[in-house]
């Protein structure tokens, strides 16, 4: 897609958010419930009280995973925890200490895709980090929310829950309502005109990324199995029409293997349509390991899979990438559910410069500075510097204190 192209469908989904955003800081809980019937035939802003919730008994195979993925993705996060830093020089006691964000919102697609593996993914994080007040907000449906998204939320340690969706929810949380109190960042995934909201109030919370669609980069040389590369690409490729899978093999027997596999598998997959129309964007493609190195760091994909003899030794020489998994076993479907790792990850070449969401996307790191002992010779080298910005004021507040001390 051109990028004149890209360019005109951002303006038009600006165009269609805008006025939604607007009317929510203006109006509140009246546009805000204007915009539901409107877009979800809902004449009610309904919440859920997470507290009283107990997972039906028909759910508990299910409730049982969620609460496995939920301890392993607790775990992993747990070992992000920082501790404030303190030292001290001949003149200061210098430090950093780490805040939690007051409170986070959390946006849960409710569609046609439901995904309870991001509610764990988006508020584990953000109660690991210390959040006290973690806002989920969902789409309402007219047969009620959907159970696993319940449930999930539960286990993760969501704190109010909300049936709204769609810009208008992003604007509630940004702007706050009369029902739902404003938070202090956004984060979790959702489609454009949710994406373009969160872009439209980042200049009043923190968002966690305006996300593009999935994408999958493999490498794989001769002892990799076709079967199992075939199986990730479809992996991938069953999300959108949009997602890009692309596998970079080092020969042409392995190529054809790959591609009879994906013909195999396709039609076993309810969702065959999307991937087969997804394939069209990426594929198998033949490629040296030097080109798929080179190939590997210009598209700085999200999901980075190595499906080779020596795949840490490769990883090394590739530096951007969202999230890797090494090795012929280390199928990335496992990093979306109960690795442990998180599965929000940076898309469309932003790896080069982002990382995936963690604990440190729910900390506000703040510096502290104590004088301990005045130093002559540090004062006037500071004084000198504000006198060459011609900042006096500033040579002055530390020239008395050279005077007093």
């Amino acid at each position: 897609m051109s990028t004149e192209t890209n360019r005109s469908r951002r303006e038009a989904w600006a165009e269609a958010v805008k006025p939604i955003v607007e009317s929510i800081e203006a109006r509140g809980d009246e546009a805000l419930l204007e915009w539901t019937k409107q877009f979800d035939g809902v004449d009610r802003i309904e919440s859920v009280d997470l507290a009283s919730f107990n997972p039906p008994v028909a759910y508990a195979e299910l409730t049982e995973a969620l609460t496995l993925a939920a301890e392993r993705i607790r775990a992993f996060h747990a070992r992000q925890v920082r501790q404030d830093d303190v030292f001290e020089d001949t003149m200061f006691r210098l430090g950093r200490r780490y805040m939690p964000l007051d409170s986070v919102g959390v946006y849960v697609p409710g569609g046609t895709a439901v995904y309870p593996s991001s509610v764990l993914m988006n508020i584990i994080p953000a109660k690991v980090a210390g959040v006290k007040r973690v806002v989920m907000v969902t789409p309402p449906k007219a047969d009620g929310i959907d159970i696993s998204l319940l449930i999930a939320a539960k286990i993760a340690g969501a704190d109010e829950c909300f049936l709204v969706g769609g810009a208008q929810a992003v604007a509630a949380l940004a702007y706050g309502t009369e029902t739902i109190r404003q938070v202090d960042k956004i984060v979790g995934p959702g489609n454009a005109y949710v994406a373009t909201a969160k872009a439209l109030v980042s200049h009043i919370v923190g968002i966690d990324s305006v996300a593009g669609p999935s994408e999958v980069l493999i490498i794989a040389d001769e002892t990799a199995n076709p079967k199992w590369v075939a199986a990730d690409l479809l992996a991938q490729a069953e999300h959108d029409v949009e997602a890009t899978a692309i596998a970079l093999v080092t020969s042409e027997t392995l190529r054809n293997q790959i591609e009879q596999e994906l013909e195999r598998q396709l039609v076993l997959l309810p969702r065959q349509d999307i991937a087969r129309e997804s394939l069209k964007r990426g594929g198998v493609l033949y490629r040296t390991i030097e080109d798929a190195i080179e190939y590997a760091n210009t598209m700085a994909a999200e999901h980075v899979q190595l499906a080779v003899k020596d795949p840490e030794a490769l990883m090394r020489t590739i530096r951007h990438g969202g999230s890797f998994f090494l090795g012929h076993e280390a199928a990335e479907a496992f990093g979306d559910y109960i690795a442990g790792p998180n599965h929000v990850l940076p898309t469309s070449g932003t790896a080069r410069f982002s990382s995936g969401l963690s604990v440190d996307d729910f900390y506000r790191r703040q510096t502290f500075l104590e004088m301990t002992e005045l130093d002559e010779t540090i004062t006037k080298a500071a004084i000198r510097i504000a006198k060459q910005e011609q900042l006096e004021g500033h040579a002055r507040a530390m020239a008395v204190r050279m005077e007093d001390i």
